[in-house]
């Protein structure tokens, strides 16, 4: 993956999870500048991970996820 391409709202979302390393929905989204609701949130990690670009492991009811791809890829 050497040259990746974000639509504006995914790339918040790996931002977030680049600066964090690691994120559940409810702290991706607290850390977001727009105020997204946590199902459009999660939806955006759902396509991410679809894409390969995250994963995610199961916590307690939550899922934490983690980004697969390095910032400098997507500048």
């Amino acid at each position: 993956m050497d040259d990746v391409s974000f639509a504006d709202r995914e790339l918040d979302v790996m931002a977030v999870l680049w600066e964090l390393e690691s994120g559940t929905v409810s702290e991706v989204r607290e850390r977001l500048p727009a105020d997204l609701a946590y199902t459009t949130v999660l939806t955006i990690l759902r396509n991410l991970e679809a894409k390969g670009f995250v994963r995610h492991e199961e916590e307690g009811k939550a899922h934490r996820y983690f980004p697969l791809v390095a910032r400098r890829t997507a500048e």
